[in-house]
């Protein structure tokens, strides 16, 4: 028996589960089609273990900076294991949250893969459904590189090391990307020894320069090793053969980035991008099949949930034909929960200067901020790339403690189509990390207080 709803929704990340609830909410019918499980990548094996996991490694730094301080404590067994229950346990919690909010809004949740004909007709273990539009939200999986032995030994991806019971005594992250650094960052302070290789010519190469220069420092402080340029020759049982070196490892993680699912695109023969990596969409997220929308990973773009988020929310509201705003990819936070963080947004100089503005850009060290003094955390800076004559707020990007919750006034700031005027006579509270952004645009229109 065939059953019909206004829109199916096949993916229940980030993206997919959004998108099916604000159509509920408009009085829709909804049926939401998942393989796995609830929150896709980012709520199970992506963004939340991975904060998780930081969070446990920011424990530790902060028991090592109070012995610094003056207060004496010893950090006597880390119970790896129960690390991960919590990790299972915070998941879960964030899973029930969104099996609630689908009862809720009585969206039919429909457990399986789905494969859709040319009718738009969706089959999930024989049964049929059909929706006067889909939605497109099948996310990515991990990207695994062709190299020489690899098939031949045991290693993980972000799929399944976040399972692991034992922690690792030596761990290699071949990638230097996002993900690879943060999980650097949030085994290194839990003892095990972190290697990561690289075959780029640097680290976190989406980042600011400055900012990947300050989280190399960390991780020299960390005594967290990299390699970058690396000619990774092949990989054994034992050990990565760079060109130069043998690195033995326990652990082998491949975290060299992700790959978009798009099996039904070509199932359904929908238009893909250039490189046909990823399904093309217009503004409004319409596929080049009427009555098909696409959304997160598979189209490429900033692959954040958060995105993934606000583009289920435009495609729901152009599905129904309602009024929405559009979507600015310069409006997009890009964060890295590495310690310190690195938040940014939009351009920076050298896209600026290649878009032809004028352009004037100011960093400031939060060196001099007596919040960040008394945290004692004042590696970082706030920096802001602007328009030299109307002061337009064209990108920014804060390194330092909280920078992903600071980097949010800038942005909300430039979404209200403010200038740099705005946020240099905006009173903060003191002492408060915040004040640097305020320190940065008066500097910007010289008269910087502290500088």
């Amino acid at each position: 028996m065939l059953q019909h709803f206004d829109l199916i929704v096949i993916g229940a990340g980030p993206g997919g589960y959004v998108a099916a609830i604000r159509a509920a909410q408009k009085g829709k019918k909804v049926a939401i089609i998942e393989k796995s499980s609830l929150g896709g990548t980012c709520l199970n094996v992506g963004c939340i273990p991975s904060k998780t996991f930081l969070q446990h490694s920011e424990w530790i730094n902060n028991i090592k900076k109070a012995n610094r301080h003056g207060i004496s404590a010893e950090v006597q067994h880390i119970d790896y294991e129960r690390l991960v229950e919590r990790k299972e346990k915070v998941v879960g919690t964030l899973v029930h949250g969104i099996e609630y909010l689908l009862r809720k809004n009585n969206i039919t949740l429909i457990k399986g893969e789905a494969t859709v004909g040319e009718s738009l007709v969706v089959v999930v273990k024989n049964q049929q459904f059909k929706g006067r539009d889909i939605i497109l939200a099948t996310g990515s999986r991990p990207f695994v590189p062709q190299i020489k032995g690899l098939d031949q030994v045991s290693y993980h991806t972000t799929d399944s090391f976040f399972n692991l019971k034992k922690q690792p005594k030596d761990l290699i992250i071949i990638g230097g990307g996002v993900i690879g650094i943060e999980l650097a960052f949030a085994m290194a302070p839990l003892g095990t020894k972190v290697t990561v290789v690289e075959v780029a010519d640097d680290i976190l190469l989406t980042e600011d320069a400055d900012a990947r220069e300050q989280i190399k420092k960390k991780m020299d402080q960390l005594e967290i090793a990299y390699y970058t340029k690396a000619n990774i020759l092949e990989v054994t049982p034992d050990d990565v053969d760079l060109k130069n070196q043998k690195i033995p490892y326990t652990t082998l993680l491949v975290a060299a980035g992700r790959r978009a699912n798009i099996e039904i695109a070509h199932d359904l023969h929908l238009e893909l991008d250039d490189k046909k990596k990823f399904i093309k969409v217009n503004s409004n997220y319409l596929t080049s099949k009427n009555h098909v929308y696409a959304i997160g990973d598979v189209i490429g773009g900033y692959q954040l949930a958060h995105a993934a988020s606000q583009e289920g929310l435009v495609a729901v509201s152009a599905i129904f034909n309602e009024q929405h705003p559009t979507l600015h990819q310069d409006e997009i936070p890009r964060c890295v929960y590495t310690h310190p963080e690195i938040a940014s947004f939009g351009l920076n100089e050298e896209e600026a200067k290649a878009k032809g503005y004028d352009v004037i850009t100011k960093k400031m060290s939060f060196n001099s901020n007596g919040r960040a003094i008394a945290m004692d955390e004042t590696d970082g800076f706030v920096k802001i790339i602007s328009e030299k004559n109307d002061h337009e707020i064209l990108g920014a990007v804060v390194v330092g403690a909280n920078a992903s919750e600071i980097l949010n006034q800038i942005l909300a700031v430039k979404h209200s189509e403010g200038r740099i005027e705005e946020m240099s006579t905006l009173i903060y509270g003191h002492p408060n990390l915040s004040e640097t952004i305020r320190e940065t645009t008066e500097s910007m229109l010289f008269k910087a207080i502290h500088e």
